[in-house]
């Protein structure tokens, strides 16, 4: 845990300005076991202090790698000095930002330093599951990662704090041949929020997790190609949860908004159905606590749920101090920086679409000739909300009843077009957390819903 060596330097925020002073760790590790030798043992730490200084509108910053007094003496000298000489020769003339309310948020979790002995030995446990208990796989890999932030705000006008983001998740991944030798490959995360100790001090609580990843393989061994067209399809929750990022989220990220994403027109219009509601969660969605909680952004903003959608239609968007100031609303809290070094940009949080009555078996039952569409392996959408995803598992629905699993395939659409197909939604949110998001510099996000009923163009051979 960082040792809080900031705290006395508020003295030293410049009169006029508004200023953030961010002292940040972040930790990383890595384990791989491959058909059960270990391969890669890795582990990576980076320290340091930024200051990010508004002037009238124009924000100056700078970093350090010297998580010490005088660094941060330095960066406050130099991001103070940036924002005044960018106010001189490129001038935004707007006043302070607004307030938003005063205070400190406390520790939320402390990061626990665990033995690389016994993540090592969790991994061994695992495979040797995997070794026992799925037979018919040409392939298996463990991976064991680690990321954690850990980071201490001190602000001239917003919320103080000392908040962490740690998470630690093993993957299992299998893979095996058709019988024309096509190789077929998932994989699973296990894992979530928090420490080693919090997540794999009994790792038997995931083999009906492997259970049924290996079933998958061994399903998708036999599977059959899509066929191509405009078809009538299930969502898994992981998939919703990637359209909701991916296709949605970063349109309404109020930057790229301003950037001209589809969604700055499409305020306040029907973008989905009445069963539609879309939610960047901050740290509690549902009655608990969000996958990956998000209590104080890198501006010292108290977070709060951003509303993107409700019941079909743009309601809004995600912001930071800058852009909710240029649309008249309250920061959302999504700016967030990934290292010490990155500026904050506006990122998602726990976003996912909110769970409606349906249930599952009545979903399947209703389609007569469509798909029930579970994982993804990639996927990329633009600012017009068009969309890709590779699909890595599915089955076919024949009469109301699960047939046989799918090969890979694709499905593509414009989002705010096909969500406007949405006829059932299930009545529980299945989240992915172990995700990075990419823009400009990585971000750990989580992304979430339920089973969808649509309409969807899918790919075939």
């Amino acid at each position: 845990m960082l040792e809080d060596i900031l705290s006395g330097k508020k003295k030293l925020f410049a009169d006029g300005v508004q200023t953030v002073l961010r002292g940040q760790e972040n930790r990383n590790r890595r384990v791989v076991f491959l058909k059960g030798n270990m391969v890669s043992n890795s582990r990576s730490e980076t320290r340091g202090i930024s200051a990010l200084v508004t002037s009238h509108g124009v924000q100056g910053f700078a970093s350090i790698a010297d998580y010490s007094s005088n660094g941060a003496d330095t960066v406050l000298k130099s991001a103070t000095e940036n924002a005044l000489f960018l106010n001189t020769h490129a001038p935004r003339n707007k006043g302070a930002f607004p307030g938003y309310g005063t205070g400190v948020i406390p520790l939320n979790r402390n990061i626990v330093d665990f033995e690389q002995k016994r993540i090592i030995e969790a991994c061994k446990t695992i495979d040797d599951y995997v070794v026992k208990n799925c037979p018919n796989i040409v392939s298996r890999t463990v991976v064991y990662t680690e990321d954690s932030q850990d980071k201490i705000i001190y602000t001239s006008d917003a919320f103080d704090g000392h908040v962490t983001n740690p998470r630690c998740y093993i993957y299992v991944m299998m893979s095996a041949e058709t019988k024309d030798g096509v190789p077929v490959e998932l994989f699973k995360a296990l894992g979530g929020a928090g420490s080693f100790e919090d997540n794999f001090k009994d790792v038997s609580k995931y083999y009906s997790d492997i259970d049924e990843l290996y079933k998958r393989v061994m399903d998708k061994k036999e599977g059959v190609y899509a066929d191509a067209g405009y078809k009538t399809v299930i969502l898994g929750g992981m998939l919703a949860g990637m359209l909701s990022h991916e296709a949605v989220g970063h349109t309404v990220e109020a930057d790229l908004v301003r950037g001209g994403s589809v969604a700055g027109p499409s305020l306040d219009k029907r973008v989905a159905s009445d069963l539609v509601t879309l939610v960047d969660y901050a740290h509690t969605a549902f009655g608990e606590t969000a996958p990956l909680p998000i209590y104080l952004d890198d501006e010292g903003i108290k977070a709060v749920d951003a509303v993107l959608i409700k019941d079909g239609f743009l309601r809004g968007y995600m912001h930071n101090r800058d852009t909710a100031r240029d649309h008249g609303v309250t920061p959302t809290g999504n700016a967030r920086g990934w290292q010490f070094s990155d500026e904050p940009l506006i990122r998602m949080r726990n976003t996912a679409i909110t769970p409606g009555k349906d249930k599952l078996e009545d979903m399947i039952a209703s389609v007569d000739d469509g798909y029930y569409l579970l994982e993804s392996g990639n996927g990329q959408a633009d600012l017009t909300g068009e969309f890709m995803f590779g699909i890595t598992m599915g089955y076919e629905i024949k009469n109301g009843k699960l047939g046989k699993a799918l090969l890979d395939t694709t499905v593509s659409g414009i989002a705010f077009e096909m969500l406007k197909t949405v006829d059932m939604v299930s009545d529980k949110v299945i989240w992915s957390s172990s995700g990075f998001c990419g823009k400009k510099q990585m971000i750990p996000v989580s992304m979430g819903g339920p089973e969808l009923r649509c309409k969807i163009m899918i790919g075939g051979r």
